[in-house]
C-alpha cells in the first residue's frame, strides 16, 4: 500500500474532515486535548465537509477543519506545513473571529461557546515547549481570566518515538502524521485503533480518483518546492527576513524571476506591502509587476 502523506492541507482535510470522519477527528481532538470523562467529546459536527477538489487552485481550496461539538465547542484545526508571516497572529485572528461572530450586536453574551484553535505545524514555532503547547487567558501571576478561547499547538518535529515507543493515542495519531506517507503497511501498533485504521484507509493512494490524486501530487510538488526555495535563500542570504514568510530569493534586475518571487509570497499569504518591501520596490511597482 501507498498511502497519501497526511501533512498536506488537501490530504488532512480529506482524512479529518470529510462527512466520513467523525470517528477520526472524535479520536484525534480528544487524544490531543486530553480530555477526560464527563468532559471527553461524544459527538462532533463538521461544518465545511470535504468536497473533491477542483485541479486548478488546489493550493488555496483547503485551509482548516471547522467543527463543533455536542457541548457546542468550536474547533478550528489546521494543518501549516511552511513558516509564513504573522502565522501567529492569523490563529489568534481566527479563533477570535470565530468567538466574536457567535452572536450579533444586541444579543446575550451567555450564548458564547468556547473556541478552540488547534494547530498542527511540521516547523518548530515554541523553543520551551515538549511538543504540544496550550495557552489560555491568565494575569501575571497565572490567574486564569478565562478558557473560552484556547490555543494549541503540536509541533511534529518534536516528536521523534519509534514504533515501539508509542505510549498513548497521542502518540500515534503524532506518529500516523509523519510517518504514514513513508509506510507499505498499516503498523500493529496503530491497526489496533479503528479510528486510526480508517483515516490510513481514506489516506491509501488505491482508493483516490485522478483527480484527487492528481491534486494531491500538485501540492507535495508545490510543498517541496518551497521547501528548496527556503533552503536556497537561507544558503545565499538573499532572504534574511525568510523565518517570517520571505520564501524565494531573486536575482536583482531580473524580471521574470522577480514576478516568480513575488506570486509565490502572494500564494503563501503575505500582503502587497511586505512583498513590495521583500524585493525592494514601491506598490506601484508591485502592481505593475503583477498585472
Amino acid at each position: 500500500m501507498q498511502f497519501m502523506n497526511p501533512i498536506t492541507d488537501f490530504a488532512f482535510k480529506k482524512i479529518f474532515g470529510s462527512a466520513e470522519s467523525h470517528d477520526i477527528l472524535l479520536s484525534f481532538l480528544n487524544a490531543v486535548l486530553d480530555f477526560k470523562s464527563p468532559y471527553r467529546i461524544k459527538e462532533v459536527h463538521i461544518e465545511d465537509p470535504y468536497l473533491a477538489p477542483p485541479i486548478k487552485g488546489v493550493k488555496d481550496t483547503f485551509v482548516d477543519v471547522r467543527a463543533v461539538d455536542e457541548q457546542g465547542r468550536h474547533f478550528i484545526i489546521e494543518m501549516q506545513v511552511l513558516p509564513v508571516a504573522n502565522f501567529e497572529q492569523r490563529v489568534l485572528y481566527n479563533a477570535c473571529k470565530k468567538y466574536a461572530g457567535q452572536i450579533h450586536s444586541g444579543e446575550d453574551y451567555r450564548l458564547l461557546n468556547d473556541v478552540i484553535a488547534l494547530t498542527i505545524t511540521d516547523f518548530v514555532m515554541f523553543e520551551h515547549t515538549s511538543g504540544v503547547s496550550k495557552f489560555r487567558l491568565r494575569d501575571d501571576t497565572g490567574h486564569e481570566y478565562s478558557d473560552d478561547v484556547e490555543l494549541i499547538f503540536v509541533e511534529l518535529p518534536k516528536f521523534t518515538k519509534t514504533e515501539l515507543e508509542l505510549e498513548n493515542m497521542l502518540d500515534k495519531w503524532v506518529y500516523f502524521l509523519r510517518f504514514a506517507k513513508r509506510l507499505q503497511y498499516i503498523p500493529g501498533m496503530l491497526s489496533q485503533e479503528k479510528p486510526i485504521e480508517h483515516a490510513f484507509a481514506i489516506a491509501n493512494r488505491a482508493q483516490l480518483t485522478p483527480q484527487e490524486l492528481e491534486a494531491q501530487e500538485r501540492r507535495e510538488m508545490f510543498i517541496q518546492d518551497q521547501r528548496g526555495v527556503v533552503e536556497y535563500a537561507a544558503e545565499t542570504g538573499m532572504a534574511k527576513g525568510l523565518a517570517q514568510g520571505i520564501e524565494q530569493g531573486i536575482e536583482q534586475g531580473k524580471r521574470a524571476e522577480r514576478i516568480e518571487f513575488a506570486k509565490n509570497l502572494r500564494n503563501m499569504g503575505m500582503d502587497e506591502t511586505g512583498i513590495a518591501k521583500a524585493i525592494g520596490i514601491t506598490l506601484s511597482e508591485l502592481h505593475d509587476l503583477l498585472s
